[in-house]
Parts: structure tokens; sequence; C-alpha cells
């Protein structure tokens, strides 16, 4: 099975920025398409990010449209979510997630069923 495991996560003021970083054993994720979703305080998981295979194609959801940006290495094994600009409401614990199958897709998905491999999250706490 994959192995995913977060990292980047803390606790920032608002306004401040944050990279995340997702690091994967096993098989290597060039073939993979990869997502970043979260889950806040008595909420359930959502998706946030996704990068398609080759890195060429990305999804945001509306609400951090402008303030993140999600980004791959497939050298490294490594993908990325810089956060910036970041509000109260971003506080959650973020997951990185892949998809062995999204090459065969028309299209990137934005939910968790579509998504095979998961990490362990990492937490993200935003202060006023």
């Amino acid at each position: 099975q994959e192995q995913l495991v977060e990292s980047g996560g803390g606790l920032v003021q608002a306004g401040g920025s944050l990279r995340l970083s997702c690091v994967a054993s096993g098989r290597p994720l060039r073939s993979y398409g990869m997502a970043w979703f979260r889950q806040g305080p008595g909420k359930e998981r959502e998706f946030v990010a996704a990068i398609g295979y080759n890195g060429g194609d990305t999804a945001y959801v509306d609400s951090v449209k402008g303030r993140f940006t999600i980004s791959r290495e497939n050298a490294r094994n490594t993908v990325y979510l810089q956060m910036n600009s970041l509000r109260p409401e971003d506080t959650a614990v973020y997951f990185c997630a892949a998809d062995p199958a999204q090459p065969f897709r028309s299209g990137i998905p934005s939910t968790t069923r579509d998504y095979e491999y998961w990490g362990q999250g990492t937490q993200v706490t935003v202060s006023s």
C-alpha cells in the first residue's frame, strides 16, 4: 500500500503563510493524481485542491482560489500546498491523498471516494 506522510502544519496568525508537504513511499507518484483535503472541528472532510498526474491541470475549492497553490515534484515523490493569506476558517487537519486511476479519468476528481491512498494529516491552526 502507498504511504503518504504530511508535514508543515502549525500555528499562524491570520494573514500568514504555510507550506504543506506530502512525501510518498512505495510506487512512484508520476502516474498518480494528487489532492489535499481538510477537516475542520465538527465538520466533514472537504476537498481543497488537486493536481493531475502530469502537473498540468489543477483544481481548487472556491474558498481558497487565489490564496492556495498546489504543486508537485515527481522526482522527489512530493506534493506541496502553498497557503497564503490564511484565515481562521482555514483551521483544520489537512490530508494528502493519491488517485492511481487519474490518468484514465476525463477530469480531476474532487470527492474523497475517488482517492485510494491517504496520509495521517497535519494540523493547521490560524488565530485571529
